[in-house]
């Protein structure tokens, strides 16, 4: 009798010793989504290898370079990240047709920082509708930062709006008297930098703002804008254009003897993809928003970060530009998707690496500004909320106020 008693007791313990261990190892198991196994984690991308966003194709080159690096490092957590990076030539329709072949005939686990406005509008409801992860695109439209609506896209960038609200406080407080020109692209990107311009002008908007001129993204040349917006007396001029555009802006107001304060929105304002082209005597008093340091810098130069950065591109992208502000943007990108990967651990369902993503806290990498942290969370998924404003002397940026 004493016998039956403690067998039963013993299988009782043991059966409940075992309901303990079951969350337990549950919890240790592996957990894989398409695209990943023991061994590779397989990503995609689109960018504008080609087409008149082409400068911006060394963000996805040096992502590229980042993940070799990772990969001969042994990967993160044994596994290698293999992307498959494609050209959309900055089209929408070809964005959506290269993004399908990803997800639908390459099965890849997530899209990972696809570029553009446009492009990404193409696509985000498709990869919603699919529970794909879109991480970390290079856009600053607002629309893109919407977890109700849209939980399985992520931006990177601080919004156009935010940077263009930043700007016209500036401007109240240093040319309250002002009369601003304003040019930029006639799509999210254009009417956000305006939206936060206006927004933070007030009352003061519409008698500051005395001409606008936008621009289409598939133009040959904005000469005919410049002309118009110097023609209207304006002495504060909003250069919101991507590299090719602003450089092309720059140059016509010299020739044209146009000399306002001169304000770069952050999409053109790559000192070796913009303002060397329109010739960096001409760009001197430039001020921009950043939130990417300058690599033309002496306080970046001086950094551990920086110079770990050259080693990396002298082995990893020999043909990239050191001195190119886009290919800290990949890199630094590539580093927070690396982050994210860390924290999912074995966990790898599309799920968790979202949730992961939207746990971000105080992530500082090296190459974004001083001062700014990344923080995400489940209601705000926007990893960088401001820029710093920096002008240009003639060399390299520098910090405009403190």
């Amino acid at each position: 009798m004493t016998f039956g008693v403690t067998g039963r007791l013993a299988r009782v313990a043991m059966v409940a010793a075992l309901g303990l261990a079951m969350p337990m190892l549950a919890h240790a198991e592996k957990k894989y989504g398409p695209g990943v196994t023991d061994d590779e984690i397989l990503i995609g991308q689109t960018m504008p290898y080609s087409g008149p966003a082409s400068a911006y194709g060394t963000i996805g080159r040096a992502a590229a370079a980042y993940f070799r690096k990772l990969n001969d490092e042994g990967g993160i957590n044994g596994r290698k990240i293999n992307l498959i990076s494609l050209d959309d030539g900055y089209s929408p329709p070809k964005t959506l047709e290269q993004i399908r072949k990803l997800v639908e005939r390459e099965r890849v686990f997530a899209i990972y920082n696809p570029l553009g406005t446009a492009p990404n509008a193409a696509i985000y409801e498709y990869l919603n509708k699919r529970g794909v992860p879109h991480l970390f695109i290079s856009s600053g439209s607002g629309r893109f930062n919407d977890p109700v609506n849209f939980p399985w896209t992520m931006p990177w960038l601080p919004t156009y709006h935010a940077e263009g609200f930043s700007i016209g406080e500036y401007l109240l407080r240093a040319k309250p008297d002002g009369k601003i020109a304003i040019l930029y692209q006639n799509d999210d990107i254009g009417r956000d930098y305006v939206a936060g311009i206006r927004e933070a002008l007030g009352d003061a908007a519409d008698r500051m703002i005395i001409a606008t001129e936008s621009y289409e993204v598939t133009d040959t040349t904005i000469d005919s804008a410049v002309v118009n917006l110097k023609s209207s007396g304006a002495d504060v001029f909003a250069n919101l254009g991507v590299p090719k555009f602003a450089a092309q802006a720059i140059r016509r107001a010299d020739e044209l003897g146009w000399k306002p304060f001169q304000y770069l929105g952050s999409i053109g304002s790559s000192i070796a993809a913009t303002l060397k082209p329109a010739g960096l005597d001409k760009s001197v008093g430039i001020v921009t928003g950043a939130y990417i340091r300058d690599p033309f810098s002496a306080e970046t130069q001086a950094t551990q970060g920086y110079k770990d950065f050259i080693v990396f591109m002298e082995k990893y992208y020999p043909d990239g530009d050191v001195k190119d502000q886009n290919n800290l943007i990949g890199y630094s990108i590539a580093q927070t998707f690396e982050q994210v990967i860390r924290q999912a651990g074995d966990n790898l369902t599309r799920e968790n690496v979202m949730k992961e993503a939207a746990n971000l806290k105080d992530l500082v990498l090296p190459m974004v500004q001083p001062g700014l942290i990344i923080n995400t969370g489940p209601n705000d998924y926007l990893p960088l909320d401001r820029t710093r404003l920096m002008r240009f002397n003639g060399e390299r940026w520098e910090p405009l106020e403190g």
